[in-house]
């Protein structure tokens, strides 16, 4: 069988491209642009396996996606602009990778006969949960430009099912954490500041909540979706490791050997979204449980990290 993974250069798509050849036997695309956040350094260890085959294009040209497309079982659509901040700052970007991208995948996954597509989404499209849990059939209240075109482009796959008939589900994700994760998020930023002996720069009064898993996990919930679910449907893949802000700091601190002199507390993000958190009941029926204990988790991030400074030195942090 063959995968094609859109954004493959980057964080979680190319940890699910690992997760692909050492769970199967099948063979990899990786179609990239490689933007800031996916660089060939990433992926030059899959190739060498002999069983990835990179492609470098950009989701918005349709036939450049329909090209490399062809001949291909799955899509597993990762490929989008991600971070909150620069949304902020430059929403119109977000708009064209994350909507009429998304459209352009899906429209040639239908027009090349592929099996079976995934879209990658987001646990923010649902907004600030102030209390419980968000389950697949709450209604979005996108609050930034990011999660904003991430609910559309969630909508904008669901529609090729509803209208073309595209085996698509798509899957919605908390906070992920692991290696090869950009430094602009906030665990490796964290880690490789308190590396260069920076401190770790903390929104508003670090009380906002946020979901915690890592990036095996999550790859696993995704592939669990391939295969096991249903066409149309929409799945949550979440830990249960809710957590502060300020507790996060408080543990890379301590398995840092820092202490809380080098926090910064800095003025907050606009419209910061004051808690997620998901139910992950739907998927758990599926057969699926995240299986690494954050804690751990956490201080093999931290090692990854410091040992491979050479990986993310490089970036334009």
């Amino acid at each position: 069988m063959k995968h094609f993974i859109t954004g493959g250069a980057g964080f979680i798509g190319s940890n699910y491209a690992w997760h692909v050849i050492e769970n199967t036997d099948d063979e990899v695309t990786i179609f990239d642009a490689l933007t800031y956040a996916g660089n060939l350094s990433t992926i030059e260890p899959l190739i060498a396996t002999k069983r990835v085959r990179f492609v470098r294009g950009d989701i918005t040209n349709e036939s450049s996606v329909t090209s490399a497309m062809q001949g291909h079982d799955f899509v597993v659509h990762f490929a989008a602009e991600s971070h909150v901040d620069r949304s902020i700052k430059d929403p119109h970007i977000f708009v064209k990778t994350n909507c009429t991208g998304t459209s352009v995948v899906m429209n040639s996954a239908l027009n090349v006969g592929v099996g079976r597509v995934i879209h990658v989404g987001t646990d923010e499209v649902y907004g600030s949960v102030e209390v419980g849990f968000s389950r697949e059939t709450d209604p979005l209240d996108p609050r930034s430009p990011y999660s904003s075109t991430k609910a559309g482009s969630d909508l904008i796959a669901l529609a090729h099912h509803t209208t073309y008939g595209l085996n698509v589900s798509v899957t919605r994700c908390t906070n992920n954490y692991g290696p090869y994760q950009y430094p602009e998020k906030a665990i490796p930023l964290f880690i490789t500041n308190l590396i260069d002996g920076k401190k770790i720069p903390l929104y508003g009064n670090g009380l906002n909540v946020r979901d915690w898993i890592h990036v095996y996990d999550h790859c696993a919930g995704i592939f669990h979706v391939l295969n096991h679910g249903k066409s149309g449907e929409v799945y949550n893949i979440g830990s249960g490791n809710t957590l502060t802000n300020l507790s996060l700091v408080g543990m890379i601190l301590v398995h840092m050997g820092a202490g809380g002199s080098m926090v910064e507390y800095v003025t907050d993000r606009q419209g910061h979204d004051k808690r997620y958190a998901l139910d992950c009941t739907k998927l758990k029926k599926l057969g699926w449980e995240p299986q690494i204990d954050f804690d751990n988790g956490l201080q093999a991030t931290i090692a990854w990290y410091m040992s491979n400074e050479k990986w993310w030195r490089g970036l334009n942090r």
